[in-house]
């Protein structure tokens, strides 16, 4: 049996956009850029943030699935400038790179 989407993953889905990484820059800057590592769910993981999920969150930062992104992260996305999905979740944005299809 799978569960029903909640409203909130419908609206977060709904903003996930396609994004380069010069345009994440100015966040990265301020420190507010997550990365979430295949194969989470780019949108599961930004529904638990939004609604405080801190002990789910805290595992997927414990367990290295999600983290800040550091300067070596962000030189290596600037050198390969991989397709990336974005989704903002105030303070942060959780990004996220998508294989194309």
């Amino acid at each position: 049996m799978t569960q029903e989407p909640s409203t909130l993953y419908a609206k977060l889905l709904g903003e996930t956009a396609s994004i380069t990484w010069n345009e994440l820059q100015p966040f990265f800057a301020r420190g507010a850029l997550l990365w979430v590592e295949p194969p989470l769910d780019l949108i599961e993981v930004a529904e638990a943030v939004a609604v405080n999920q801190a002990d789910k969150v805290a595992a997927w930062l414990a367990a290295g699935q999600v983290s800040k992104v550091d300067e070596s992260r962000a030189l290596d996305l600037l050198a390969r400038d991989p397709s990336l999905w974005a989704v903002v979740v105030a303070p942060w944005v959780l990004i996220q790179h998508r294989a194309l299809a």
